[in-house]
């Protein structure tokens, strides 16, 4: 059985490519992407905590490597890994991801995420259930994937209106 769990998540922008390409590139060194990766791991975390007890949760981000922004004439992407520290005090990495931004239209973009998170190593998760573990590894990808794409949407000084979130969507369509 393998150790990661292969996670993503995708959400609209009503702004086009370029503008929100732009932005993404100030976002890659303002300081906003590895907030949002410590805000959104956390949340994680403690909702595995709520859901599997305290020793699950003893870790916490200790960094969010960004790389360079690449891009093609259609596709901008960040390369993410968040380092976290173990309970027993080792770096592991947590999450090895793409935060990727692609035309949806003329005047829509969509920013997603795809990618491979681990929880901690050893005994803390070793009686985890992977549902569990994949519950809460959505929860922190869904967290940090909403916060940058707030910040993209809406640069500082604005906010989304109220009781409005982006329009998520499957990264893969049911053919039912």
């Amino acid at each position: 059985m393998s150790n990661h769990i292969v996670v993503g998540d995708r959400v609209l922008l009503d702004a086009s490519f370029h503008a929100t390409r732009t932005r993404l590139e100030m976002l890659a060194t303002d300081g906003t992407l590895p907030w949002a990766s410590e805000v959104a791991y956390g949340e994680g975390i403690t909702g595995l905590v709520n859901a599997a007890g305290p020793t699950a949760g003893l870790t916490r981000l200790a960094t969010a490597h960004l790389d360079n922004l690449a891009e093609t004439h259609d596709c901008a992407h960040i390369p993410l890994r968040w380092e976290a520290i173990a309970a027993d005090g080792k770096l592991f990495t947590a999450l090895d991801a793409d935060l990727m931004l692609v035309p949806a239209g003329d005047q829509i973009s969509a920013l997603a995420i795809a990618g491979a998170y681990r929880p901690q190593p050893g005994r803390p998760s070793a009686g985890l259930d992977r549902t569990i573990v994949r519950e809460y590894a959505t929860v922190a990808i869904r967290s940090f994937l909403t916060r940058v794409a707030r910040a993209l949407a809406y640069p500082p000084g604005t906010a989304w209106p109220a009781g409005h979130c982006p329009p998520r969507r499957p990264l893969t369509e049911d053919k039912a």
